[in-house]
């Protein structure tokens, strides 16, 4: 019976970790006017601003960040409206939404970068260690989309 113990599932250790990170986050993000998840958008956003993709759209966003454009598209306008985030149809395709950063949102690029790295001083995280897990969760999570990308899917799958 030990095998269904809760303290033996890798999937809850993983999402008592994820929410345990969040909340040490959330003061930082605090101060920055965001939620956990307008941070990871501005992330890619600041990748994009640097080393923009070939199509910087809502559809290659949702990709990165393994989310549907209906997660997505609240956000996008939440962070347009704040100044951070530029939306604009395509020219060629009205069903393609291209995304940028205003002038504001490259700033908060700085501002998020310095409270990041005062978090991670303060918390005492060995960086070596962070690295090492990262790039453990980095194999699982590939491992596991490819389990998923392949496992059979609709009625013949019961």
């Amino acid at each position: 019976m030990t095998d269904l113990a809760l303290d033996n599932q890798l999937c809850f250790k993983l999402y008592a970790a994820s929410r345990a990170v969040t909340r040490a986050y959330k003061p930082m993000l605090d101060q920055l006017g965001l939620t956990y998840p307008q941070y990871l958008v501005m992330l890619v956003l600041w990748e994009w601003h640097h080393l923009p993709p070939a199509q910087p759209t809502v559809k290659a966003l949702g990709e990165r960040l393994m989310l549907d454009s209906g997660t997505l598209t609240p956000l996008l306008k939440r962070l347009e409206q704040m100044g951070w985030v530029a939306r604009r149809r395509s020219t060629q395709d009205e069903r393609e939404v291209h995304l940028g950063l205003s002038k504001t949102g490259v700033q908060l690029r700085d501002q998020a970068y310095a409270l990041k790295t005062r978090l991670l001083c303060d918390s005492g995280v060995d960086l070596n260690q962070a690295d090492v897990l990262r790039d453990g969760l980095d194999q699982l999570l590939a491992q596991v989309r490819a389990l998923s990308s392949s496992a059979p899917t609709g009625p013949a799958a019961r």
